[in-house]
């Protein structure tokens, strides 16, 4: 629903919006792609004799299941029930007033509301394979609340001065922003009542307030000025630490509009040199109330036993009171240009970003704090680079219009210092997800290299065959031995440059777009080829055969070498996100608009890495479910 009226001779412009959406969601068992990846390809999914629900399962001499077996993939995906049911409600109104005493000055009122209500039910059927002869069947229900405020109030007061041709743009305003989540205590059951866990209820609020104030200035839109000043507090911070402050400032320069030009002008467009200056502040992704200490419910497998029932405890994490802003200076020099009337335009940038305070969780000494790792503000990055982007249109008739689009970016990132004390010596700190069975990090966070990047051994390949040797890797500090002081830095999970393309034909009323990505210089830890690839995991038992992954046929490994860089691989890729063909019917009869318009997203993806996604945040590749290939047809009616 949308309503846009006006009051006092269109002095007070109002816009109402609201909207509603219900969503009825069946979700499947995350963990049965990868199951289905090392299941025994040669055994039978269904056997009526089975006491399973009619699913294989491996079992003893006994007909029991056999602990730590695959189960079937099947069954994991059908003997369980997970139903999630979500509403949703967005409001929000703009309010819009021009003075009539002073037309120069506006003042603006936004306000929004965003409410969304979830509830779940998970139901596991006596007969599955993880609670046969163990639980009976297991049955957990969890409802979930979230609110989103958002309140915006802003004056602007906008005036040009014809006599020194100038235009002076001054804003001034305040944001608040509340977040609330909240879940329900819930119990988990089994067929004979017992409570297998009981789920913690929470209760998570954070706030965010802001005050600002923007100059924009410009003279004969030659020479032009913006300086920005702004102060946020977050309540994720301590009283002490919780407000920040952030200039920015910004010149630029049109030289096309200057007269000593305009011979120019029939080739070139427009001209603009710009240079920036400015500092922001990163409180995203961290706990909200990681300053103070909180005790949150312990987890399934935690719980102490009492009266012969699990019994959930509380146990506290980490805090930090001195956690303050990160803060990112950013300095950047751009060239924006257009030739033959804008046909041709585009823009080239050079950035330089510092980010000091850095946000980052490292590890403390035993009994200095609840935790055995902290949130804190430790350590400076820096990162730089040059964006590339161009427009171009080739063809442009009665009948044809034809448009590109491409950019790239170059960038390099490195950490300056991992420090809480200046000068002080910097650790190698290990981050990011754990391989292997025992749990081991191969990311690290070291000064001068960037972040997350890879920290292994360099594998050692047989000349003759050109395969890995097992346990075999190069002794770097030539001492005679290979342990941890022989890890390196090899590689690191961002690429080195991001290109973007993008092209629209219209023919009459037929149209054609599509678009691609790529990431050069990108690695990725392959996590399933380590663990699933060596020899020793055919089989964890006497009962069973697992299917090996292929990169077995390459290595011959025996063992899992999970601190190998052979498992560090070239992720770069070439991706066409959507490829859409249409046809624009235009105006019937006068009563309607019709388009109709069919495309496809995730066309193909060009990559030389042997997983299933080249494309992965954390750059450990663990098994992901497969991006789905989405075929649309669409109508589309305008009354």
């Amino acid at each position: 629903i949308s309503l846009t009226p006006s009051f006092f001779d269109d002095h007070l412009r109002l816009n109402l919006n609201g909207k509603s959406t219900w969503n009825d969601t069946h979700w499947g068992d995350t963990g049965a792609i990868r199951g289905a990846s090392v299941y025994n390809p040669t055994w039978a999914i269904y056997d009526e004799n089975s006491i399973f629900g009619g699913y294989t399962e491996v079992t003893d001499i006994n007909g029991n299941r056999v602990t730590g077996a695959q189960p079937n993939p099947l069954g994991r995906v059908l003997q369980r029930s997970d139903h999630g049911k979500a509403y949703r409600l967005i409001g929000n109104f703009d309010a819009d007033y021009r003075l009539h005493m002073l037309p120069a000055l506006r003042l603006h009122l936004t306000g929004g509301y965003d409410y969304a209500e979830g509830r779940g039910t998970v139901f596991v059927p006596a007969e599955a394979y993880n609670n046969y002869n163990i639980s009976g069947y297991d049955y957990a229900y969890g409802p979930q609340k979230n609110h989103n405020r958002l309140f915006t109030l802003y004056a602007n007061y906008n005036k040009t001065f014809d006599e020194i041709s100038s235009t002076l743009d001054l804003t001034t305003g305040h944001d608040y922003q509340f977040w609330k989540s909240t879940t329900a205590a819930f119990e988990q059951l089994n067929t004979r009542g017992e409570v297998q866990n009981t789920s913690a209820a929470t209760d998570q609020r954070h706030a965010l307030l802001s005050y600002y104030g923007r100059l924009n200035y410009s003279i004969a839109d030659k020479y032009l000025l913006t300086a920005t000043l702004r102060r946020d507090g977050s309540s994720r911070f301590a009283n002490d630490t919780r407000w920040g402050t952030f200039p920015s400032v910004a010149l630029a320069w049109r030289l096309s509009n200057e007269t000593w030009f305009d011979n120019l002008h029939n080739v070139v467009s427009d001209l603009k040199i710009r240079v920036s200056y400015g500092v922001t502040g990163q409180q995203d992704g961290i706990a909200n109330y990681g300053y103070i200490p909180v005790y949150t419910i312990s987890q399934p497998g935690a719980d102490y036993m009492f009266g012969g029932q699990p019994v959930s405890t509380y146990r506290p994490e980490g805090y930090n009171p001195d956690l303050k802003w990160e803060t990112t200076t950013s300095r950047n020099v751009g060239l924006d240009f257009g030739f033959l009337e804008n046909r041709i335009g585009g823009s080239i940038d050079y950035y330089d970003r510092k980010t000091k305070d850095l946000l980052a969780t490292v590890p403390i000494p035993a009994g200095v704090n609840f935790d055995k790792t902290m949130l804190t503000n430790v350590g400076n990055m820096k990162s730089n680079g040059v964006e590339i982007a161009l427009n171009v249109i080739p063809l442009e008739t009665r009948d044809w219009n034809w448009s590109l689009s491409a950019n790239a970016t170059y960038q390099h990132n490195s950490i300056t210092n991992l420090t809480l004390v200046e000068g002080a010596e910097s650790p190698n700190t290990l981050v990011g997800p754990t391989v292997g069975v025992g749990g081991q990090q191969i990311q690290v966070f070291t000064e001068g290299y960037a972040p997350y990047s890879f920290y292994v051994y360099k594998q050692i390949y047989d000349e003759a065959t050109g395969k890995p040797i097992e346990g075999l890797y190069a002794d770097l500090d030539g001492n005679g031995t290979v342990n941890s002081n022989d890890l390196y830095h090899y590689h690191s999970i961002f690429p080195d440059w991001i290109f973007g393309f993008s092209t629209m034909l219209q023919w009459k009323k037929f149209y054609f777009s599509t678009s691609l990505r790529a990431n050069v210089g990108n690695y990725i830890y392959n996590n399933v080829a380590m663990d699933t690839g060596a020899f020793g995991t055919i089989s964890y038992n006497n009962y069973e055969l697992n299917n090996l992954h292929r990169s077995y046929l390459e290595t011959g490994f025996v063992n899992r070498q999970q601190l190998s860089d052979h498992y560090v691989e070239n992720a770069s890729f070439l991706r066409m996100d959507n490829l859409q063909i249409g046809y624009n019917f235009g105006r019937i009869n006068n009563l309607l608009s019709m388009n109709l318009s069919a495309m496809v997203q995730n066309v193909f993806t060009i990559t030389r890495y042997i997983g299933v996604d080249p494309e992965n945040n954390s750059g450990v590749d663990s098994s992901v479910y497969p991006r789905p290939r989405i075929y649309s047809l669409t109508l589309g009616l305008e009354f």
